[in-house]
């Protein structure tokens, strides 16, 4: 594929986009949970069949996959888009907002999900103009850390050379992408942490053990981990997120029980987490009288780019949208369990603007109930996958 017939893709793409839109914005009102992608799987069955596709449903849960071939043999790339909602009442206003209460597409996984779609109508469109195939990946269950371990279990990386993925973002504008070399995102782990302690009469604590005080004074106690035990140059975070105990305003409970999440930057800090957390919990439980149990919970590792796939990315993003359209992205804690492909197979995971040139620094972030997106993103976003999938298999079977 040439630099014309990658413009003639950017133009086709934006030729479409409404097409796409009513589908973001179908999918949009109807969210599904993570596990629970039954409808937005059939309709993505539906499109890649009307596409000439013979797509394979139920992967890895709800996951659906599809094969483009090309003109010739060569490499597979593979291009993935996730598909789940959120547990999140939609507060945007949105002619078309969601009509299932309490759940909605708060991180733009409605839009990650026409994006590809619409990927994968450009290529089949110029199938003639690559080798090899392309591999698109829908998966389900990306908020709970699960589905991109299921979808390999069930083969979906098997003979693929490259992967490449993107996630929308409200605070860059539209037509800007966001890239990175090595570390990418953070990793994600879960505590569960409990505490055991001797109930009673809130009136005579001297005789209970009272494991709501234990429990707060780890809460406080684990700060530590982070300002006095990892340097500063190494970025990590600790937060309890819910507290757990009691029914009565004067009962001491027997138990307490704290939840949360644990992420670092570095693979290696990441592995020394769990150890460092059992040690203060139970220490410090232990100094108030009440016996502590830990659930550390692996869920996905570092989002670690491919220096090479990145590369490939930006020159393919300057071409088509011009150099000054493309940013070094900021590091986060946030995670994707698209790490876990990228621990199979190289590839390169980058942030694509979706947000208004005019408000992006006052723009509702991911999981927030008024999250919107410009949907201007989505013919962009497709045209940058295909360009990207196409130009690679090209150059990987040179």
């Amino acid at each position: 594929m040439n630099k014309q017939q990658l413009h003639q893709l950017l133009k086709r793409s934006h030729a479409r986009k409404e097409e796409w839109i009513a589908f973001r914005r179908d999918l949009h009102q109807y969210p599904e949970l993570s596990h629970l992608e039954s409808r937005t799987a059939d309709k993505v069955a539906s499109a890649l069949r009307r596409l000439g596709l013979k797509p394979q449903t139920q992967v890895g849960g709800h996951g659906v996959v599809a094969e483009l071939k090309g003109s010739r043999p060569g490499p597979a790339i593979a291009l993935r888009a996730d598909m789940d909602a959120l547990p999140v009442a939609e507060e945007t206003g949105l002619t078309f907002a969601s009509r299932r209460h309490g759940i909605m597409h708060a991180c733009g996984h409605d839009a990650h999900t026409a994006i590809l779609l619409g990927a994968a109508q450009l290529l089949t469109e110029v199938r003639e103009s690559f080798p090899g195939s392309v591999r698109f990946i829908f998966q389900g269950a990306e908020e709970t850390n699960a589905g991109a371990k299921a979808m390999i279990r069930d083969g979906v990386l098997e003979g693929v050379n490259e992967i490449y993925g993107l996630h929308n973002l409200p605070t860059l504008p539209v037509g800007r992408i966001a890239t990175g070399s090595g570390a990418f995102m953070g990793s994600v782990d879960r505590i569960e942490i409990t505490f055991e302690g001797k109930g009673g009469h809130g009136a005579i604590p001297d005789r209970c053990q009272d494991p709501i005080v234990a429990a707060s004074a780890v809460v406080m106690g684990l700060q530590t981990a982070v300002s006095r035990e990892i340097s500063p140059f190494e970025p990590a975070v600790i937060t309890i997120g819910s507290f757990q105990a009691g029914e009565a305003n004067n009962v001491i409970p027997q138990y307490a029980r704290l939840t949360g999440t644990v992420r670092t930057f570095s693979p290696a800090l990441q592995q020394t987490m769990k150890a460092r957390i059992e040690r203060l919990a139970g220490q410090i439980g232990s100094a108030y009288r009440c016996n502590v149990q830990l659930s550390y919970i692996e869920q996905v590792s570092v989002l670690v780019n491919d220096p090479r796939s990145v590369y490939y990315v930006e020159q393919t993003a300057d071409e088509l949208l011009g150099r000054e359209q493309r940013a070094t992205a900021e590091p986060t804690l946030a995670g994707e369990d698209f790490s876990v492909y990228l621990e199979h197979v190289p590839g390169c995971f980058f942030w694509l603007g979706s947000g208004s040139a005019a408000g992006c620094e006052q723009a509702y972030g991911l999981h927030h109930p008024r999250f919107t997106i410009e949907e201007d993103c989505i013919p962009l976003g497709s045209a940058l996958l295909a360009s990207v999938a196409a130009l690679r298999a090209a150059e990987i079977s040179f």
